[in-house]
């Protein structure tokens, strides 16, 4: 198992986000040694979707407002529909979001986490995978989209589902391992 100690990630959310994509991958960097940071439109807690329900509640690391990429090595978009739906609307976010692609460095979103990828303008000529039911979206921001459990395509990682969270994790940690060599090689 890759050893990600002195690797900060962080993960965007907010409200309604898919429990299991944001606890799930929280765990698996941090079984790593990743620091890993949740970051969010403001500093109070933020609430799971499961099930079809609200679920628990997550204390916020850091504001948009407080960050920067340059704080991190990587960044998670979990998805859920009414998180990624809420944070493509903040300005912010979705500069935040395409600061890690012009710096180089690795992003995974699952599910419906890929709307901010599209919100970005990052997706264009990219192989990405998402939940089916926005496959639309991103054909028309450009991607080449497939359905497979997971994808990578130069550092930004894809899953469709929660069902895919076993081979998201471990090709996000990967993909996190593989930019401390970049670091390196600079």
């Amino acid at each position: 198992m890759e050893n990600l100690g002195k690797k900060r990630v962080a993960i965007l959310a907010t409200n309604g986000f898919e429990e299991s994509e944001l606890s799930e991958p929280k765990k698996a960097l941090e079984k790593a040694n990743a620091e890993v940071h949740i970051v969010s439109l403001d500093s109070n807690p933020i609430k799971g979707w499961k099930d079809g329900n609200w679920s628990n509640t997550y204390n916020v690391d850091k504001t948009i407002e407080e960050v920067s990429q340059k704080d991190y090595n990587a960044l998670v978009l979990p998805g859920g529909v009414y998180n990624p739906d809420i944070l493509r609307r903040n300005e912010k976010a979705v500069n935040f979001v395409r600061s890690f692609f012009e710096n180089h460095k690795p992003v995974a979103a699952i599910c419906h986490g890929p709307w901010l990828l599209a919100e970005a303008g990052v997706l264009k000529g990219r192989k990405i995978t998402s939940f089916n039911s926005i496959k639309t979206d991103m054909v028309n921001a450009g991607a080449n989209w497939v359905d497979e459990e997971v994808v990578v395509d130069a550092g930004l990682v894809t899953s469709r589902s929660p069902k895919d969270l076993p081979a998201f994790n471990s090709k996000l940690v990967e993909e996190v391992y593989e930019g401390k060599h970049e670091e390196q090689m600079a």
